[in-house]
């Protein structure tokens, strides 16, 4: 079992889909190591999907999850033949809603840390009062 969490794989999927765009600033996908980098990215978003809470996706309905894993499938057995064409439309199509709703899950996962921290806190203010009254 792996000792990361959600929270660390969403922070993967963002920080990949930040370097893709680092690499494209530096040129296109014309640029063999840029489209290696870029690929390389989408393998690790795919892979971080993959290992998320299914429960957590699912509260992303919009999201086609099973797409990025899929893509990452692809790319990662496929990499003589995968056309430019589709990583392109990829990156302009599917990471811009994959980002907004990551950056979601992360706010809804901290807001839960968040409340459960709270609650653990009033717990024991509660409880101490019990014993000192």
């Amino acid at each position: 079992m792996s000792s990361r969490h959600d929270e660390d794989r969403l922070a993967d999927i963002v920080d990949a889909i930040t370097a893709i765009s680092s690499h494209l600033a530096r040129g296109d996908l014309s640029d063999g190591l840029i489209f290696d980098a870029v690929r390389l990215r989408l393998i690790e978003i795919g892979e971080a999907v993959k290992l998320l809470d299914p429960q957590l996706a699912t509260s992303e309905p919009d999201v086609r999850w099973s797409d990025a894993a899929g893509m990452r499938d692809w790319l990662a057995h496929h990499y003589f033949d995968t056309s430019k064409a589709i990583v392109e439309a990829t990156i302009a199509e599917d990471l811009p809603p994959l980002e907004t709703a990551v950056v979601r899950l992360q706010a809804r996962l901290e807001l839960s840390k968040q409340r459960n921290r709270d609650y653990g806190s009033r717990t024991w203010r509660v409880a101490h009062r019990n014993r000192s009254g």
